[in-house]
């Protein structure tokens, strides 16, 4: 099924803020960190997956993954 941009977008918002909270980051720092460590990069291309787990369920799962890619935070 094809997604439209706005609701990729709308989804990978509210991630990045709901990671941002969770580590205590500006959201900001949270975009950055999530993008040189791939996260966004794993959200954009299993959109169809992600956008159907909890918000919860997927910041630790993408703080695991960025984690395994050499990311500091865990």
């Amino acid at each position: 099924m094809a997604y439209s941009i706005q609701d990729k977008m709308e989804w990978t918002l509210i991630f990045i803020v709901e990671f941002a909270k969770k580590h205590g980051l500006t959201t900001k720092q949270a975009f950055n960190y999530l993008s040189r460590f791939k996260g966004i990069d794993f959200v954009d291309r299993h959109y169809d997956y992600v956008h159907t787990q909890s918000f919860v369920s997927m910041v630790d799962d993408i703080t695991e993954y960025c984690h395994r890619k050499g990311g500091a935070i865990a």
